[in-house]
């Protein structure tokens, strides 16, 4: 029987990877691809997954269906890194294959979310198994790795193969880590209208105890909890969540509390916003050898136009973010090796900028872009940022900075063609000045504020091939800093 199944499984790996071979590389040479951004390399990809630095390598999995551009059975893809930067396609890891994670129907099962950690110089992942019409309908679920490349699913698998009375059959996306002797879980779930985070310990990642729900909502948290990931950064307990609400899900976010190992409860006390964006989706976190925390988001959101599908691809993740504590609050930044892509830079200071003077520069593809406004210098009480404008302004994203509401508009209606919903984020100000970085690529933006202390994520998807960067202002706009960084991706 074990060894039907590890067959069954190759052949589906088999399959899945001949099917890349065959077709991915028209779909790769196609002008909407991303020129710094993780992507698919065809078909449908969402949340990101096993994140880990493993045997000197950066490892990326993430939620895949090859044979469409639309969800369908997943799959997990598998790429590498050697700096968290530029990533190297690796053969499918999982393909469903099992009565846990593979029924005859369409497409409602799958090997669906979950995360990796290295043991003993292997590879370990959990994920969770997904048929629909099954009882339970969605498993917990580990495959080993010798080498970080092919993996083998457990013949004991599920190894938690029940919900608590506390959840409900949607129990999903366990996210792994290791304290003193004991490996935790902590797994999405939901029930009278809350969303739940439950949590489970385990002495090797095959026997499982309930421990019971870490954290639920407070009633404004959303009512199914996806893609926990619980940790400690700067001896602060922080929970990411990404949440639904009914069959929508919304923008994730972090909650602040203790969490005690013997009593596995996670007591919280404040919550924040994670990412402000449109297409900001299922986060999750680990540490490399530098001690980092850092983080990778899905760069989309269910039930989106995605325009890039009729180029037979659909999803991409964001920048590789490092996460600090400060200030009672979540800082995200690019990871510093995205500096290393760097291959032509301008820098320009005490630009003013009003009515009759605006400020005009064309972009590379990709660019990093950082501005620094003296707020206190200015007499402005808004300024408009355009970015991957046509040269008559008919084709246009649109940032909008109110400095009386300290807010920012990401306004997507002239943007050439997919979702155009209005994003708006918080800004703050530091020592009177205003610090604005910007990563955009051919159809994305990732936008930080105050060096990270509020980000907003949204794919833009301009018509037009212009690259052009405006700045305008009816009042005087005091700007003290512009760096201008073209990003490329050698190889």
């Amino acid at each position: 029987m074990k060894i039907s199944k590890t067959v069954n499984h190759e052949n589906k790996l088999k399959k899945a990877n001949d099917y890349i071979k065959e077709n991915g590389v028209n779909v790769q040479a196609t002008n909407s691809r991303l020129k710094m951004h993780f992507m698919t390399p065809l078909g449908w990809m969402n949340d990101p997954n096993g994140l880990v630095f493993y045997q000197g390598e950066y490892h990326l999995f993430f939620q895949f269906y090859p044979y469409d551009v639309e969800w369908g059975p997943m799959h997990w893809g598998h790429a590498k890194s050697h700096d968290g930067i530029k990533w190297e396609y690796l053969p499918i890891a999982l393909a469903p294959s099992e009565e846990y994670d593979y029924s005859n129907i369409e497409r409602g099962h799958g090997c669906f979310s979950g995360s990796a950690i290295s043991v003993e110089n292997k590879l370990v992942v959990m994920y969770t198994g997904n048929v629909d019409g099954r009882t339970p309908r969605q498993t917990q679920n580990i495959a080993f790795s010798e080498d970080g490349r092919s993996f083998t699913k457990y013949s004991n698998n599920p190894v938690i193969d029940a919900f608590p009375v506390e959840a409900t059959e949607d129990f999903r996306d366990p996210k792994i880590w290791k304290k003193d002797e004991l490996y935790y879980a902590v797994i999405g779930t939901k029930k009278d209208g809350k969303g739940k985070a439950a949590i489970y310990s385990s002495p090797n990642l095959k026997d499982w105890d309930y421990r019971g729900i870490a954290a639920e909502s407070n009633g404004k948290q959303g009512d199914m909890w996806e893609c926990p990931d619980l940790f400690t950064l700067n001896q602060q307990d922080i929970l990411i969540i990404s949440p639904m609400y009914g069959t929508k899900n919304s923008n994730p976010y972090y909650l602040l509390g203790d969490f005690d190992y013997e009593t596995c409860r996670f007591e919280q006390s404040e919550f924040f916003t994670l990412d402000y964006g449109k297409d900001f989706y299922a986060p999750q976190t680990f540490t490399d050898d530098k001690n980092r925390r850092i983080m990778i988001g899905w760069m989309n959101m269910w039930f989106t136009e995605m325009p890039e599908k009729k180029d037979g691809w659909a999803g991409a993740m964001t920048i590789a973010r490092e996460l600090t504590f400060k200030n009672n609050k979540l800082y995200q930044s690019p990871i510093a090796e995205l500096n290393d892509y760097r291959v032509d830079s301008e820098y320009m200071e005490n630009i003013q900028v009003n009515s009759e003077s605006n400020f005009n520069i064309s972009l590379a593809n990709a660019s990093d872009i950082l501005l620094i406004v003296d707020i206190e210098n200015s007499k402005a009480e808004s300024f408009d940022i355009f970015v991957k404008c046509s040269e008559d302004m008919k084709e246009k994203t649109n940032l909008h900075f109110d400095l009386k509401q300290m807010n920012i508009t990401v306004d997507r209606e002239f943007f050439g063609q997919g979702d155009t919903d209005d994003s708006i984020a918080p800004l703050s100000v530091n020592n009177g000045k205003l610090f604005i970085r910007l990563i955009l690529d051919t159809n994305a933006l990732e936008l930080f504020i105050n060096e990270g202390e509020y980000t907003l994520t949204s794919r833009i998807y301009p018509k037009n091939r212009d690259e052009l960067f405006i700045i305008k202002s009816e009042e005087l706009l005091q700007v003290e800093r512009l760096e201008n960084h073209s990003l490329k991706m050698e190889g």
